[in-house]
């Protein structure tokens, strides 16, 4: 690969002297090893309005506004690269944003983007990379992220109930009843799979083996275990727009309930089963296959969060909760 170097003052001074002698600038080019656009470059930004060309200064003021340009550079400031750095990491742990907007307040003459910022952290040159400067963000990403986020190209399953749909009893968690589904998140070389599902209002997880990733398997494991629970407890399902629920019509069909999706990139809109796997992850690390889990290791892990008391149900456990309500539904 080749670099680009600046004149040097011997260079510009061979420049000049074979220029006034007649020479054109494609053969001085091949004298000096240079390009003649470059020749052209330096004559043009040097002999503005009228000046004459002299090597010296030319050479004095190319050496200036590089000096400036290396100056100007925000993180090339020594007194904005200092501030930048401390406030990034401990005791502050500011952000870029806040970084920004507090620098021009500390210091009035200086300012820089909060996006400059983010640029340096995950530039990458071997200096800054060495520094792991990403580990002082809030969420530690190694690689970042687009600005604006992932665009919905497509909805998915658009015979899907719509969230905005789903019965008040269910998003104000008043009944009994009412489940949320979704994958445990695993490693892409796995060829088997976690369903999680979990009750709405007292909690209770369901952990069930996939043998695949497959939108047939992920229904059948539903239908099975939606089946074995009490009837008073199945009145809906809330998805996402995955594709192993594309089979939520044959579920329906299946079990005569109803399936209500929400809106793509809206995981909060299921917050209780997001909640529940997120709990899970002490028994189930994130980044670590599960093919060598089985049902009966999914069975102790379900076991023993079923059996946690919750803050949210008083202290009571899902388990506790589950029996109260199945003598009184809508208590």
């Amino acid at each position: 690969m080749r670099t680009y170097h600046h004149l040097s003052l011997e260079e510009r001074e061979k420049l000049f002297a074979w220029k006034e002698s007649g020479e054109s600038l494609r053969d001085i080019a091949k004298q000096l090893g240079r390009s003649h656009s470059s020749l052209s470059h330096e004559l043009k930004r040097h002999t503005k309005y009228g000046k004459p060309y002299l090597p010296c200064l030319a050479d004095k003021r190319a050496k200036k506004w590089a000096d400036l340009q290396r100056y100007k550079a925000p993180l090339k400031c020594p007194l904005v690269f200092l501030y930048v750095r401390e406030h990034l990491r401990t005791p502050y742990y500011w952000s870029p944003e806040q970084i920004s907007a507090r620098l021009s307040i500390d210091h009035p003459e200086y300012s820089i983007d909060d996006e400059t910022i983010y640029r340096y952290i995950y530039s990458q040159k071997s200096k800054t990379r060495g520094m792991k400067l990403w580990q002082y963000l809030t969420l530690h990403r190694k690689r970042r992220m687009k600005k604006h986020g992932r665009k919905v190209k497509a909805v998915r399953l658009p015979t899907a109930l719509p969230i905005e749909a789903r019965p008040e009893e269910a998003n104000s968690r008043l009944e009994v009843g009412h489940w949320e589904t979704d994958n445990v998140g695993t490693i892409k070389t796995d060829r088997t799979g976690i369903s999680a599902t979990v009750e709405r209002k007292v909690r209770v997880l369901r952990l069930r083996k996939l043998n695949d990733q497959k939108a047939q398997t992920k229904r059948r494991v539903l239908v099975i275990q939606l089946k074995k629970e009490n009837q008073a407890v199945r009145r809906t399902m809330t998805i996402d727009r995955g594709p192993e629920n594309s089979q939520h019509e044959k579920f329906t069909k299946e079990t005569a309930i109803p399936v209500f999706a929400c809106n793509p990139y809206h995981s909060w809109e299921k917050g209780s089963i997001e909640n529940a796997i997120g709990r899970s992850r002490r028994f189930i690390p994130k980044g670590q296959s599960v093919d060598h889990l089985t049902q009966k290791d999914l069975d102790r892990i379900e076991e023993i969060m079923n059996n946690t008391p919750r803050k949210c149900l008083g202290y009571l456990t899902p388990n506790e909760m589950l029996e109260r309500m199945l003598l009184n539904p809508r208590t």
